[in-house]
């Protein structure tokens, strides 16, 4: 066939049209959507020739694209379990071209549409609202068209849907949309969720996503909880608020946010995962609210560091610090300060109720801390625990230091056994390593022998702020030495090993394995006001139920801290590595042991395709001996590395979100984990000798299995090549 210049220019015209519309229109979903149907022709400035007679080879149609957002923003009220959500967001049109758009927004199945905002030519545009099937067919047709399978992830859900035209060319074009739903309680947790993933459609960050929830009740809430994003929430009797923010951001999970209401001043409050055939994770969590008790009278004493590495900025924001923690004692408290160097000054010979006017004379005292000496840990401690003499209120010992040992005993081991010794009263270590000098190892034994919790500021991070905002959730603790009873369920694998003191305001997450299942009391019991007090709750450990699919990844975070810890403290044991390692693996949580799987992603990318389905009867050698590298780098107690290792540790012994992995080749699917081998992805469940069934991609048959399993939708929305155990059977999705 003969082509002239023209049918050539013309072809080349379509290809660069097409080529940068796509480049221009970064695609992004989770409230929205934007699709450009049919990217615009450009139609070239010159003279096209005449054609000879033979007809001209017609351009292949552009595929559709998705429209870049520029914000993305939702405001959450909920009125007595009455949500209303408002979604307001802008999509750009970054082409020389007005275009023409379909709107899609997956919708819960009990929500009703109240309002949708958007203009064109000053005439209000209207929508439709498609059920779930209809749904369906929208969602294929755009998966066939784009052969992309990210939407599938929605299957199952209604969607509301709109055109659009025109979106101008060169700016943006705002849609707001307001849908109201009933949200059930269970068990008194009340829970919202809100579309957010993005990751799969946008080449490059949202610039702003933010989320805002307000919650009124009048049923007292007593906590509000985020196991997907970290949500800063602040809670009243009857009414919470709390937000998610957050600049260049793609997000990559759904926003999940639960709230326990409660008539009890303690509320209880059990998410419980089971596959059929194992044994099951739960995660327990108990919030008091503003527990309607009076505040616990305690005894403090602060011990700050005024060695000669702390001259400068440091010690100045120590002892402003210092003071605010003074300030916001309780008047029933009683209180010292300690000052050490290469000598230890007191306050006072004992401890003082807050009065006023010893507050200020501790403020005047603090203010005359200069920073000159050596570092005498060791009688610091020892000084501080003698003034401990009351066993009947709680005793605790802020302790901030930025270096080592250097006067008197300075053997780890022996500092450990005196103040264990020394701690006759069950006072509770809150430990601060300030900077990468210190000795992490013996700061993290302290607060773990002594049933504390140690916190570690960076070199150039504030330390005024970091001790002043950890103190306010210390200060008011309304529940000491808490026991938890799980009455016919067997549970093991409890993390932490020991159950934290309750703050008010404040919640604490307990996470476990248990291998009996079905309806049980469970019994809290512990010290409040000067008073013993004990409260039960229904509970119910599911059989098999995997829909609070975040709870596994909570208990393998801590647990994974536990081991690196244990690890830290008893040196390396092969099952320790083992275990770590395996974790890791199955989990998709990146530790120091297995950091070396960002070598396998370059190794992927480099198109290895031999990558073989990892294996639970035994860790490969090589993992094995990477580990022992690290494991040598965990004995070391001072430096950036340990400064860091200590911080994971404590991070990952305190997790309350699932963590999500940074590496590529590494992605979480609800409670599954994906590992990329060759240009796939394959379920860690997937075991070698597993019947497989092949089904090809975008084919009838394809599509006939998600309509059938519509779970299967968020796994193969993954990509083209994606391997998934689903119901025991093993599923490979080949183009």
């Amino acid at each position: 066939m003969i082509h002239t210049r023209g049918d050539a220019m013309k072809r080349l015209c379509v290809r660069v049209a097409a080529l940068a519309v796509m480049l221009i229109a970064g695609s992004c979903f989770g409230d929205g959507v934007l699709i450009v149907d049919r990217p615009p022709w450009i139609r070239p400035p010159w003279p096209i020739p005449i054609p000879p007679p033979m007809p001209p080879r017609p351009p292949a149609e552009p595929q559709p694209v998705f429209l870049p957002v520029s914000f993305h923003k939702v405001t959450v009220t909920i009125d007595n379990q009455i949500a209303t959500t408002r979604v307001d967001q802008a999509f750009r049109n970054d082409s020389d071209h007005d275009l023409e758009a379909t709107y899609l927004f997956p919708i819960p199945e009990d929500a009703a549409i109240r309002e949708f905002s958007m203009y064109a030519d000053g005439k209000k545009l209207t929508g439709e609202v498609l059920d779930k099937d209809k749904a369906r067919k929208i969602y294929e047709e755009i998966v066939r068209k784009m052969r992309d399978p990210g939407l599938l992830e929605y299957v199952g859900r209604n969607l509301f849907k709109a055109r659009v035209y025109p979106v101008p060319k060169r700016s943006e074009k705002r849609i707001e949309l307001v849908y109201q739903q009933i949200l059930k309680s269970d068990a008194g947790l009340v829970r919202y969720s809100y579309p957010l993933n993005t990751e799969k459609f946008s080449p490059t960050p949202l610039e702003v996503a933010s989320i805002s929830v307000k919650i009124a009740s009048t049923l007292p809430i007593r906590s509000v909880y985020s196991p997907s994003h970290p949500v800063d929430a602040k809670l009243g009797v009857h009414e919470a608020t709390c937000g998610w923010e957050e600049k260049n951001v793609k997000p990559d999970t759904d926003f999940v946010l639960y709230y326990a209401l409660s008539e009890k001043d303690l509320a209880v409050n059990l998410f419980s995962f089971r596959r059929s055939g194992e044994d099951g994770y739960f995660l327990l969590l108990l919030s008091p609210g503003e527990m309607d008790v009076a505040p616990v009278d305690k005894d403090v004493v602060f011990v700050i560091d005024t060695s000669g590495s702390m001259s400068g900025g440091k010690i100045e924001q120590a002892k402003e610090a210092l003071k605010f923690c003074v300030e916001s004692l309780n008047p029933a408290d009683r209180f010292n300060v300690i000052s050490f160097a290469t000598d230890v000054r007191k306050f006072k010979d004992a401890l003082v109720p807050a009065g006023k006017a010893a507050k200020e004379e501790a403020v005047n005292f603090i203010s005359g801390m200069k920073a000159l000496g050596g570092t005498d840990i060791d009688s610091a401690l020892a000084t501080a625990l003698a003034m401990f003499k009351d066993t009947s209120r709680p005793n605790m010992l802020v302790f901030l230091t930025d270096g080592q040992p250097t006067v008197g005993v300075t053997d780890m081991k022996t500092i450990l056994s005196n103040a264990g010794k020394a701690n006759t009263t069950r006072t509770r270590f809150f430990v601060f390593g300030v900077g990468s000098d210190v000795n992490s190892i013996l700061l993290d034994r302290l607060a773990e022998e002594q049933n504390g919790m140690a916190e570690y500021v960076a070199p150039k991070e504030n330390l005024e702020q970091r001790v002043s905002s950890f103190y306010r959730k210390i200060n008011d603790p309304v529940l000491t030495d808490v026991k938890i009873d799980f009455g016919a369920i067997k549970t093991y694998d409890l993390l932490p090993r020991t159950v934290p003191d309750v703050f008010r305001g404040g919640q604490v997450l307990v996470t476990g394995r248990y291998s009996t299942s079905g309806a049980t009391a469970l019994t809290v019991t512990g010290n409040a006001g000067g008073k013993a007090r004990r409260w039960t709750a229904d509970a119910s450990f599911v059989t098999d139920d995997r829909s609070a699919d975040f709870v596994p990844n909570l208990w393998a975070s801590r647990k994974i801290g536990f081991l690196m810890a244990e690890i830290r403290d008893k040196g390396e044991h092969r099952e320790l590595v083992d275990e770590i390692v395996r974790l890791s693996k199955e989990f998709g949580i990146l530790t120091p042991y297995t950091s070396f799987l960002i070598l396998e992603d370059a190794e992927r990318k480099g198109g290895r395709v031999d990558v073989p389905a990892p294996s639970p009867a035994a860790v490969p050698k090589a993992m094995y001996e990477a580990g022992r590298g690290i494991s040598g780098n965990m004995q070391t107690a001072t430096g950036a590395d340990a400064f860091a290792r200590s911080q994971t540790i404590q991070s990952l012994n305190r997790q309350s979100n699932v963590f999500r992995s940074q590496v590529e080749a590494v992605r979480q699917v609800a409670d599954r984990t994906f590992t990329q081998q060759g240009n796939g992805w394959v379920d860690n469940q997937f075991r070698q000798g597993m019947q497989v069934r092949q089904v090809k991609y975008l084919s009838e048959e394809y599509f006939t299995l998600v309509r059938d399993e519509p779970e299967l939708g968020r796994f193969l929305a993954l990509g083209a090549n994606v391997t998934v155990v689903h119901k025991g059977q093993a599923y490979q999705i080949v183009e």
